[in-house]
């Protein structure tokens, strides 16, 4: 099951409020009659941010009709023992450190404004072993002949990330992180056919060394659950559970 979070990770930029609706101290009601209330934040527009640098990401969120930029940050992507055990946990604790990480930096800028930053991990697995990207050719090698004639789950975490600023000392953040799986079924695959996928080129930036949505598509027999998932972003329930989405700018 999904798990969706609402707090502030250990390692989350220092906000006024969270998302629990508590009130920032400079947004409360005056209730002796000394001064008048202050007019609550209303942003004129959105601004979304992708926190990742994935072409298949940028891809399907323009196919979506979203208006964005894209703000890449390094982060540490070592994960301890007790997440790599349960890979779902884990893509979304990197999802979270990639937007959390963007958000440090664009806080960091005096940003004024309202902003929804999202960060996305994907990972292959395979009876519990997670395949990331390929170190070398040998690498993509051995997993293409791992997955072939097998069934893998491939997990995509989102992390969603809301920004209220209406002052650079005046700032509110929430986050919300959920999964999704589908299960993609290799083809018999005969070492030729390997090497002739490798050529191509598609293979070293790829989470499991291919890419669904390229030539790799000639090695899946089937998928089960959405494409967009296997490609990197979930994006149909990203926008069904953030419409807001689609009027940023």
């Amino acid at each position: 099951m999904d798990t969706e979070q609402n707090n502030q990770p250990a390692d989350a930029p220092q906000s006024s409020a969270a998302s629990s609706g508590a009130e920032s101290p400079e947004c409360a009601a005056a209730t002796d009659g000394s001064a008048p209330a202050s007019q609550p934040f209303e942003p004129d527009r959105i601004d979304v941010i992708l926190a990742s640098g994935s072409p298949r990401r940028k891809q399907l969120l323009e196919e979506a009709g979203v208006r964005f930029t894209v703000h890449v940050s390094e982060v540490d992507e070592t994960l301890e023992p007790d997440l790599l055990a349960e890979p779902a946990e884990g893509a979304k604790k990197l999802a979270e450190r990639k937007a959390g990480a963007v958000v440090q930096e664009v806080l960091a800028s005096d940003y004024r404004g309202a902003a929804v930053v999202i960060g996305a991990d994907t990972m292959v697995v395979l009876d519990g072993t997670i395949f990331g990207k390929p170190r070398s050719l040998s690498d993509a090698k051995g997993m293409l002949r791992k997955l072939s004639g097998n069934t893998h789950e491939v997990v995509t975490a989102v992390s969603v990330w809301m920004v209220m600023a209406p002052e650079p000392e005046k700032v509110s953040l929430g986050f919300r992180t959920f999964s999704d799986s589908s299960l993609v079924t290799f083809k018999d695959l005969t070492d030729d056919e390997i090497a002739a996928y490798l050529k191509c080129g598609e293979s070293f930036d790829k989470a499991g060394a291919y890419a669904v949505q390229g030539e790799g598509a000639k090695l899946v027999e089937r998928v089960e659950g959405e494409l967009d998932t296997v490609i990197g972003l979930p994006v149909k329930r990203l926008i069904r559970e953030f419409p807001d989405l689609l009027e940023g700018e």
